[in-house]
C-alpha cells in the first residue's frame, strides 16, 4: 500500500500538533478489525489538546522527544488525573471515553503512534466541542456550568478553535 497516511504533519498551528488518523474512512478494508492507528507530530512545546475518543481505547507509543501525557477519570471515581513522562520506547493506555492529553516537554519535535480499538474511534475535542460549537452553547449555560463571568466566555467563543 502506498498512501502516505503515516507521513509527517503540518505542526504549524496554535497548538502545534497534528494528528493523521488512519480509520476506516482512510483504509475500508479496516471494516468490522476494530482497529485503527494515528501519527500525532509535535512541535517544540506542542500540545495535544484535552480531547476523547467516544468509540475507543487507546495506546500511545513515543517514537521521538518526551511527552507529558495523561488522562481523567470518571465523575463516579472522582475525576483522577494519572499523567507520565514518556520517552521514546514508551507506552501509554488511555481508556474508552476519558479526557486525555500529550504535551511536548522538548525545545525539539516529538513523535507517536497511537493504536486505537476501534476502525472509527471518533474524537471529540473538549474545548472545540464546548466553545467553538455551531451554532454557540448558551452563554448563560457555559457561565453556570464553569463558573465564570460572561466576559470569559465571550472571549472563548469568540476564539478560533482549529482541528487537529
Amino acid at each position: 500500500m502506498h498512501g502516505g497516511f503515516l507521513t509527517p504533519g503540518n505542526t504549524s498551528n496554535p497548538v502545534g500538533s497534528n494528528v493523521n488518523l488512519v480509520s476506516v474512512e482512510q483504509i475500508p478494508g479496516l471494516n468490522t478489525l476494530g482497529i485503527s492507528i494515528a501519527r500525532v507530530d509535535y512541535a517544540p512545546y506542542g500540545l495535544n489538546p484535552p480531547h476523547i475518543h467516544p468509540r475507543a481505547s487507546e495506546m500511545l507509543f513515543v517514537l521521538e522527544g518526551s511527552l507529558y501525557a495523561g488522562f481523567v477519570t470518571s465523575d463516579e471515581d472522582n475525576n483522577r488525573l494519572f499523567t507520565k513522562v514518556l520517552y521514546p520506547g514508551d507506552a501509554f493506555v488511555v481508556p474508552q471515553g476519558l479526557i486525555h492529553f500529550q504535551l511536548n516537554l522538548e525545545k525539539t519535535n516529538a513523535v507517536a503512534f497511537a493504536a486505537l480499538t476501534s476502525q472509527n474511534p471518533g474524537i471529540i475535542t473538549i474545548a472545540k466541542a464546548v466553545f467553538g460549537s455551531d451554532p454557540k452553547i448558551s452563554v448563560d449555560v457555559l457561565t453556570k456550568a464553569f463558573q465564570v463571568d460572561k466576559k470569559v466566555v465571550d472571549y472563548l467563543q469568540s476564539q478560533f478553535w482549529p482541528n487537529n
